[in-house]
């Protein structure tokens, strides 16, 4: 059908069955003779195939122990109401032939989608051979271009990585692979991640060649993990996202705007210093180990627990749902979830009488009266201090 495939917008795909042995001029024979007169002139298929709008019919039939199968394939230039219209009416021929028959509409394929879906595969082809850059007003060309720089994230050493690590002159540091990714978006490809809050060789290593930038996020995480950088490695520049931000969540804009508004080492040390940390448990307190382990088990799951007196399970429910359903809550001591805590939760939880609220990060500046909130790290780092 490459004669039709210049004007062909739909394809429509039906199957057919016959009691009897027939054949390919039976079955044409048979749509354009018992569709003759169904649906008007305007929908004439004689007239349609004449002007062009359909075009021409293709059956593929077989028989076997006297019957026939097979499919036929209408190319369709109409609109698709009108193509629809169309597939409709071929359901209405009971017999080709001498034969009692039925046909069976599977689907109407949209060809432009086809070409479109390999326009778009066929570029990132292309741009993954010659790198070529990207015009960002034309959205399906960022598509692509956003696919591709995706997909270019590799490994150093079993960290997460952007392609140009090992050979560029100077890295970014930044906490896991969410950030590099996001880095990768913005077009950045010398970005490493440390993948927790130990620092590994092999970051300390290409610190001592190459130019080395500390990009963490802005809460107390960040700054635990920045305190460490500054003492095992070394760093040149920091460069922090705006407060309460993390680098995964930043825009193109604000990331180049961030990393541009580093500063060197030197001032970085003074300027940010940790937080606090929070106050070590009381000897025997076995309550902050067991959300520690609750804590651990919600890990990567986007789940939130609402625990009562005994930090016993009340309810198990997705992260998104969490503040409508702490709002109605009662009884309810301890709210673990996969998640970052901010200050109108906090306020929210304080509210209803809960005494601990454990997420995985914290943007609260001031914590509520009688409410302790806590992050995963917080949580280990008062293990090792009691």
């Amino acid at each position: 059908m490459r004669e039709d495939s210049g004007t062909t917008k739909y394809l429509i795909h039906a199957k057919i069955e016959a009691n009897g042995v027939v054949e390919r001029p039976d079955v044409v024979g048979a749509i354009f003779g018992q569709t003759e007169g169904l649906l008007g002139s305007d929908l004439d298929l004689r007239e349609l195939l004449k002007s062009g709008r359909i075009g021409r019919i293709k059956v593929e039939i077989n028989s076997s122990q006297g019957k026939s199968t097979g499919t036929i394939t209408i190319p369709s230039s109409l609109d698709r109401v009108e193509t629809a219209i169309i597939a409709a009416s071929l359901e209405t021929i009971d017999r080709v032939g001498p034969c009692e028959a039925t046909i069976k509409v599977e689907r109407i394929e949209d060809v432009r989608d086809i070409k479109r879906k390999f326009v778009v595969e066929r570029a990132k082809e292309l741009l993954g051979a010659f790198e070529e850059a990207a015009t960002e007003t034309q959205e399906i060309t960022e598509k692509v271009m956003e696919s591709v720089r995706v997909e270019e994230i590799s490994e150093y050493e079993g960290l997460p990585a952007g392609p140009g690590v090992r050979d560029s002159d100077a890295i970014i540091i930044v906490e896991g692979r969410a950030d590099v990714l996001n880095l990768l978006r913005a077009g950045i490809k010398n970005a490493i991640a440390i993948e927790g809050t130990s620092v590994p060789k092999a970051v300390i290593d290409l610190t001592k060649d190459k130019t080395a930038t500390a990009f963490v996020d802005s809460d107390r995480g960040g700054d635990l993990i920045l305190k460490e950088l500054l003492q095992v490695a070394e760093i040149d520049f920091v460069a922090r996202p705006p407060p309460g931000r993390s680098v995964e969540e930043l825009s193109k804009k604000e990331i180049i705007k961030a990393l541009r508004n580093k500063v060197p080492v030197e001032i970085a040390t003074a300027e940010y210093r940790p937080k606090p940390a929070a106050p070590p448990v009381e000897a025997g307190n076995g309550e902050l180990q067991e959300l520690e382990n609750i804590m651990n088990k919600l890990r990567g799951t986007l789940k939130a627990q609402l625990l009562n007196e005994k930090l016993e399970l009340i309810e198990e429910i997705q992260v998104r749902e969490l503040k409508e359903r702490l709002t109605k809550a009662q009884n309810v001591k301890a709210v673990v979830f996969d998640g970052v805590i901010t200050q109108e939760l906090a306020e929210l939880a304080a509210e209803k009488g809960v005494q601990y609220l454990i997420g995985m990060r914290s943007r609260v500046e001031v914590a509520p009266k009688n409410l302790r909130v806590l992050t995963l790290d917080d949580l280990r780092r008062m293990k090792y201090q009691k």
